[in-house]
């Protein structure tokens, strides 16, 4: 079970994915999973249970290595979406 803060970098994980999508940088959640080889069904599954303790901490490194999110706001909300370079 995922205490509470676990939760909200979840949902923060999802907001993440999304806003990507949005920015055009991934085309979905499929292209992400299969980009990092994740299961999608552990995926969609999380998402509607963050409280599964299913969620890797490396699924964030690829956010931030790879498509710039900000490692602060990720972690604790605060700050800009994006790294500043």
């Amino acid at each position: 079970m995922q205490t509470i803060e676990s939760q909200a970098i979840v949902k923060r994980f999802f907001e993440a994915l999304y806003r990507l999508k949005a920015d055009r940088k991934i085309r979905g959640k499929q292209t992400f999973t299969r980009e990092y080889g994740i299961n999608r069904w552990n995926l969609n599954t999380l998402e509607k249970e963050p409280e599964r303790d299913i969620f890797q901490a490396a699924w964030l490194t690829y956010l931030v290595k790879d498509y710039d999110v900000s490692p602060m706001w990720l972690l604790t909300g605060f700050g800009d979406f994006y790294q500043q370079k």
